[in-house]
């Protein structure tokens, strides 16, 4: 699923995945940046918690975002598909300036979203120049192909990486978070061994990349952003790899950004901080 096409008059929003255990006390960098970017105390923040089975994940958010200044915070309780067609959470969506996705689990969040008038709503409206974040889950299900789950450690090896569709807000990258702290980089190696078309994108916990509507990413946060670019990929054995065999990928390029690093999605070359 491709992004949805754009206002003409208007700029894309932002997509702003998050790696996950963001700071909700003291600095709070990654949040704080995301409601300035909606409007300070202006903002409408609309948060869809559906990741989460915990009742209260979604009222935890709300006071986060008050203590930032936010006059506007509502929660969604979509627990089921039948709740992501309810006329009134579309309503909620129209007046906000941006939509915060919750943690927990994105298989939850792809399977009771997918395919809904709130999905549909959701990739409009950041095609509108609504700014869209996620945490954890929330950042996974961002891109069109979304990484479901799949192996520790850093090897990259053939099913290590079990993939699903996903929201569609950029079909140029694949994300995985919790990315330091949990081991992933085998299995964003075998994500992008599928389809070197597509940039891994390994983000820390308490870090974001902030996607501008011209595709170039800035990293916000106390983490690192791993990024791994196939473009010049010369040999994968992917193909003939059986299952759980480690895999040989040949002329990879990797990157490790920190806060303040840039980089351009579509010539995909990174640059320091200014």
């Amino acid at each position: 699923m491709s992004p949805s096409p754009h206002h003409e008059d208007r700029a894309r929003g932002y997509v702003v995945p998050i790696g996950g255990a963001e700071e909700r006390t003291g600095s709070m960098r990654v949040l704080r940046r995301f409601v300035k970017l909606c409007g300070g105390r202006r903002a409408n923040i609309v948060i869809i918690p559906t990741a989460s089975q915990l009742a209260d994940t979604g009222d935890r958010y709300i006071e986060v975002f008050k203590k930032i200044g936010v006059a506007n915070a509502i929660s969604l309780p979509i627990g089921e598909r039948a709740d992501a067609e309810r006329d009134e959470y579309i309503e909620h969506l129209d007046g906000a300036s941006g939509i915060f996705m919750t943690g927990g689990n994105q298989l939850r969040l792809s399977t009771i979203l997918g395919g809904t008038l709130v999905a549909q709503k959701v990739r409009r409206l950041n095609a509108a120049g609504v700014h869209v974040a996620g945490t954890s889950a929330g950042a996974a299900i961002m891109p069109e192909h979304m990484i479901a789950g799949g192996s520790m450690g850093l090897s990259a090896r053939a099913d290590g990486v079990n993939l699903a569709p996903g929201l569609g807000l950029t079909n140029a990258l694949i994300i995985d978070q919790h990315f330091s702290q949990r081991d992933r980089l085998g299995r964003l190696l075998t994500a992008v061994s599928y389809n070197p078309f597509l940039l891994g994108v390994g983000i820390d916990e308490d870090t974001a990349i902030f996607i501008s509507p011209d595709r170039v990413f800035e990293v916000e946060g106390s983490g690192n952003v791993t990024i791994i670019d196939p473009e010049h990929l010369s040999y994968s054995s992917m193909d003939r790899a059986k299952k759980n065999e480690s895999l040989s990928l040949l002329d990879l390029k990797l990157h490790i950004l920190s806060k303040g690093c840039r980089f351009d999605i579509h010539e995909r070359k990174p640059y320091p901080p200014k």
